[in-house]
């Protein structure tokens, strides 16, 4: 931020900048994660258990809590509001737990929760350099 005369200028910093792009990149992802669940809702593709009615119960609930819920976290990080933060921690706990906790339940997705980890580490990692400027600035 400097100022020219009367007016204000404000400047993005890269790590304002890289916030807002891993908010709408995880929002992205969020959306097609919902749009998976979606899919195994209506079914659309083929097979035994890719129709909710077909569905065990386990599967059932988390299909439609998934897909209810990774779209309403997509948006929220899209806007960058903390609330698509919080929703999309609960989604990608709710996939680990499925996942990494009952693969003879729902089948093994390593890559699916390693992706959910390291997004958790992402975001992590820049709440940690705000935190760093902040105090930076404060100085």
């Amino acid at each position: 931020m400097h100022r020219t005369g009367d007016s204000v200028v404000l400047h993005a910093t890269t790590l304002d900048l890289g916030w807002e792009w891993f908010h709408r990149a995880v929002a992205a992802f969020g959306l097609l994660c919902g749009l998976f669940y979606w899919t195994r809702l209506i079914g659309i593709n083929d097979g035994p258990e890719w129709r909710f009615d077909l569905m065990p119960v386990h599967w059932q609930v988390a299909s439609v809590s998934l897909a209810v819920l990774f779209p309403f976290a997509a948006s929220g990080l899209w806007m960058i509001s903390s609330w698509g933060a919080v929703i999309w921690f609960l989604c990608a706990s709710i996939e680990i737990a499925m996942y990494a906790g009952f693969p003879e339940l729902y089948g093994a997705r390593p890559v699916l929760v390693a992706l959910h980890v390291a997004i958790a580490l992402a975001y992590c990692a820049f709440r940690v350099a705000f935190f760093l400027r902040r105090r930076r600035q404060a100085d």
